[in-house]
């Protein structure tokens, strides 16, 4: 009876279909749990899908739950998932029909306190430092005074209106402002873009390229400057060859890109403060060294004529230094007139012995020298030719001979050969005869030069030449003796005389005579002077 009954009650039960059930189901599980808050840890995240949205799952140590972060709500999150971050997420529970599946739909998400995401901030610190991106090695100065900044931040903030107007202030200069998101999906990207780009632009493109970069945002909760610690800004910011200035958030607030960085800043006003001087102070500071230049140069002019003027008081007058050399002036202008006597009479004595040297002997045996060189160069010559003829002819017998024999056309090259040899031997006899021509020619001139130098030639003009017994020319009176053999040559032929004391001249005579040698002392045959 009791089955009967219980068959009757299932078959009152209501049917539903498949698509009813599983309906049925997400409508109830979206209506118990339309706003959940979830604690977990993020598994399986790769990323945003192609589509835009964001599919991970959440588990702890027993459970697992699948989490969507559709593409609308990911652009307006404040930080970005990681693999193994734990966070709390708040949305709805909401089943998939498809296959039986439940989910969780996010709508916000913030890491499970600030612990966990200070944790990952350090644990993602540490990493980069290992890699050397924070060294103080790799850090470069700014220059002193740029003539280009570039700046990366929001456009509509305050931030870029404090930075150009504390730039305008101190020292104005041409500020390039690369506008970028500060917060939220894709800010991170875009600051690692501008600072690349930055580094891209050419010297003396269209835009130019700055001397020094300041990357600026303003000051927020760890999760607005979350941006600033992505793995590619802080990457970018140590790749960067301009010099960087980090300025993000306050004094207190320190992110990933200020380890990275050049130089930090406290603020954005700071940082502008750091990359250009103080335009007044510049001009104070020039206006000083200026005057102390001015007064140093002043004062060293100064010192400098003292010292000229001590110099100069030190300095002897003019006629001290003058006096000395007037002195030697005057000496040597004495002494010039002695000088040239004693150089006159030097160079006569000179003379004279040159010339007593030179004699027609001399002459006479050097001609005949040079006239038997040349006859025996002459002899030597004609014999070398009359040798090389006879060999020549020779040797030319001795190939006419053994080449008698041979063809026509051989025979006609023996007597081209020939005739060179004959022409060889002309050209030698036309040579010794041109030499011989010449040797005659200089014997000639030799001979025409010691005719012009003859004493014979004198001697027709009407003087004669004295000579004692043993044939010797005599040239002073004081040298014959009374009652001496002496020969006279004339131009025609020799006489004899015997000499007398008459014609021999005092001693005061013959020292009249060497201090005048223009006035001869008479004009007799002993008082005959030197023939040369």
């Amino acid at each position: 009876m009791s089955d009967i009954f219980s068959h009757a009650a299932l078959s009152n039960l209501a049917e539903f279909s498949v698509s009813e059930l599983s309906g049925s189901i997400k409508r109830t599980v979206e209506t118990a749990f339309d706003q959940v808050r979830v604690r977990g840890e993020i598994s399986g995240y790769r990323g945003p899908h192609s589509s835009g949205h964001a599919y991970f799952s959440l588990k702890d140590d027993r459970a697992r739950i699948d989490a969507v972060i559709w593409k609308g709500t990911f652009s307006r999150l404040k930080f970005r998932p990681e693999e193994g971050m734990e966070v709390i997420a708040t949305g709805k529970v909401t089943t998939f029909p498809g296959s039986s599946k439940y989910q969780i739909v996010i709508e916000s998400l913030e890491p499970a306190g600030a612990g966990a995401l200070m944790a990952l901030l350090e644990d993602r610190r540490r990493r980069l430092a290992a890699e050397g991106l924070f060294d103080p090695e790799r850090k470069r100065r700014l220059p002193f005074m740029p003539h280009v900044i570039g700046v990366v931040t929001s456009p509509t903030g305050a931030v870029i209106r404090d930075i150009l107007h504390r730039i305008s202030d101190r020292f104005p200069v041409h500020v390039v402002v690369w506008p970028v998101k500060v917060q939220g999906e894709g800010s991170g990207e875009e600051v690692a873009n501008a600072i690349r780009g930055f580094n891209a632009l050419q010297p003396g493109g269209e835009i130019a390229r700055p001397d020094v970069l300041i990357v600026a945002r303003g000051g927020g909760s760890l999760e607005d400057l979350w941006s600033f610690n992505d793995e590619i800004v802080v990457r970018a910011a140590a790749e960067s060859e301009i010099p960087l200035i980090s300025a993000v958030g306050h004094e207190t607030d320190t992110t990933l890109i200020d380890y990275a960085a050049d130089v930090r800043a406290p603020t954005p006003t700071g940082a502008a403060e750091m990359a250009v001087p103080v335009r007044a102070e510049l001009e104070a500071q020039l206006s000083g060294l200026a005057a102390r230049l001015s007064g140093s140069v002043s004062r060293q002019m100064d010192n400098r004529r003292q010292g000229l003027r001590a110099l100069v008081r030190a300095l002897p007058s003019l006629d001290q230094l003058l006096a000395l050399p007037r002195r030697r002036f005057d000496e040597a202008a004495g002494g010039l007139g002695r000088g040239l006597e004693m150089t006159t009479l030097n160079k006569r004595r000179a003379f004279e012995r040159s010339a007593s040297g030179l004699r027609p002997e001399t002459l006479l045996n050097g001609l005949k020298h040079h006239r038997q060189r040349i006859t025996e160069r002459m002899h030597r010559a004609e014999t070398l030719v009359e040798r090389r003829l006879l060999q020549g002819k020779g040797r030319v017998d001795a190939f006419d001979s053994s080449l008698r024999s041979l063809p026509a056309r051989l025979l006609g090259q023996l007597e081209r050969q020939k005739e060179r040899v004959v022409t060889a031997a002309r050209r030698a006899d036309t040579a010794v005869l041109h030499r011989m021509a010449q040797n005659r020619s200089g014997l000639a001139a030799h001979n025409r030069v010691l005719e012009s130098l003859s004493y014979k030639n004198v001697l027709k003009r009407g003087y004669a030449v004295i000579r004692d017994e043993e044939n010797r020319p005599l040239t002073r009176a004081a040298a014959i003796a009374s009652g001496a053999v002496v020969s006279m040559e004339f131009a025609d032929g020799r006489v004899s005389a015997i000499t007398t004391g008459e014609g021999i001249p005092s001693t005061e005579a013959v020292t009249t005579q060497k201090k005048k040698p223009a006035k001869p002392a008479s004009s007799g045959p002993s008082d005959q002077g030197d023939l040369f």
